[in-house]
């Protein structure tokens, strides 16, 4: 018999008791909103029948032990399973401090939520019968415990997955991280920008999960609605809680009798009221826009724009609506104001199918 289940995405939710909420004016993160937020949308996910809940990374605002804390005892009161794995914010650092968990803090504290040996960073269950999920850790420090700066999956769980994936033919294999793995924006990998939010040595990993036949992956970190494929595999990018759009997802994968894959259905939900904030998207986009000068005039700059800085500072103001349009997923932005040469190249951020027009929502495979 074929099957056809239900789970639920939340990304990036940044927890952060109000003791750990930093004071500075021109943050892009809401982490206000950060408990109350996943509150209510625990109340929605509890409602509704959900096989189980995926979540990954960045789960803390840095690290603390006290968010990581009030998650994990958040998590163990769903009724269902959740899975999750570690984002750039989850260990800040390789080794502990009085204030935030090391690397090898992370699976001992998530042993119910994938980690079952406590001790080993990637993972994998059957979390249902013929599905299986994959957890990995795209976290990379250097010599002096510090983070490298872009997402890595190192030698030992390329050379795991080599070995274990072929055992997994039967099943649907579902492969969560938190660093991106396939472009979700034009030229991603080509920007200094875009590169820290992928992984460094993504083909590698690619490859194997190609050779395989995986066709699922899901990915945080951009804070960006996405869905990005190479070839037939899909990557499936949730933004983050804590700033615009707030959303979370819903999917529906079903399967035929030999467990092929039929159909993956995303939709996508949004956090609409937290108090204070009455019309939260509206706040929120606001908030995004006035505090996106810097990062045009950075991104204008950087390849695939590459505009000299007094043209990109001359600009930077018109857009300052750019990244929330984007955030909120399959942009359809007007740049007519714009010259020619820049317009042409920024249109390529706007969401098209093959034949050229807005993209149906929420399909995957």
């Amino acid at each position: 018999m074929g099957q056809c289940f239900r789970f639920a995405i939340i990304s990036d939710p940044h927890i952060a008791r109000p003791e750990t909420i930093p004071d500075h004016a021109r943050r892009f993160h809401l982490v206000e909103v950060s408990i109350p937020g996943i509150e209510q949308i625990f109340d929605h996910l509890e409602s509704l029948d959900l096989d189980f809940l995926l979540l990954p990374g960045d789960l803390t605002q840095h690290g603390e032990w006290v968010n990581h804390q009030w998650l994990l005892e958040r998590l163990q009161r769903l009724p269902f399973p959740a899975y999750v794995v570690p984002g750039n914010h989850d260990v800040i650092a390789r080794e502990a401090s009085d204030r935030a968990i090391g690397l090898q803090d992370f699976p001992r504290l998530y042993q119910d939520f994938g980690y079952a040996d406590g001790k080993t960073l990637h993972y994998q269950q059957e979390i249902l019968p013929g599905v299986r999920l994959i957890g990995l850790n795209s976290n990379a420090f250097e010599e002096d415990g510090q983070q490298i700066g872009v997402g890595y999956v190192d030698e030992e769980q390329l050379a795991w997955l080599e070995e274990s994936l072929p055992q997994f033919q039967d099943d649907l294999v579902m492969v969560m991280l938190h660093h991106n793995v396939l472009e979700h924006l034009p030229g991603q990998s080509l920007s200094p920008l875009g590169q820290r939010y992928m992984v460094h040595n993504r083909q590698a990993l690619i490859d194997r999960l190609q050779t395989a036949g995986v066709r699922l992956m899901f990915t945080g970190h951009l804070h960006v609605q996405d869905i990005a494929r190479q070839g037939d595999l899909c990557e499936v990018l949730t933004g983050s809680i804590v700033s615009y759009p707030h959303p979370y997802r819903l999917l529906e994968v079903e399967q035929d009798d030999a467990g092929h894959l039929l159909r993956v259905e995303v939709q996508s939900h949004r956090l609409q009221t937290v108090d204070p904030w009455e019309d939260l998207q509206a706040m929120s986009y606001e908030w995004m826009c006035e505090r996106a000068g810097s990062f045009m005039t950075k991104f204008l700059i950087s390849p695939p724009i590459n505009l000299s800085l007094a043209e990109a500072e001359a600009i930077a103001p018109s857009l300052r609506h750019f990244w929330a349009t984007i955030a909120a997923g399959d942009p359809q932005i007007d740049f007519s104001h714009l010259p020619p040469h820049l317009r042409h190249r920024l249109e390529r951020f706007n969401a098209v199918d093959a034949n050229g027009q807005p993209p149906a929502p929420g399909q995957c495979g």
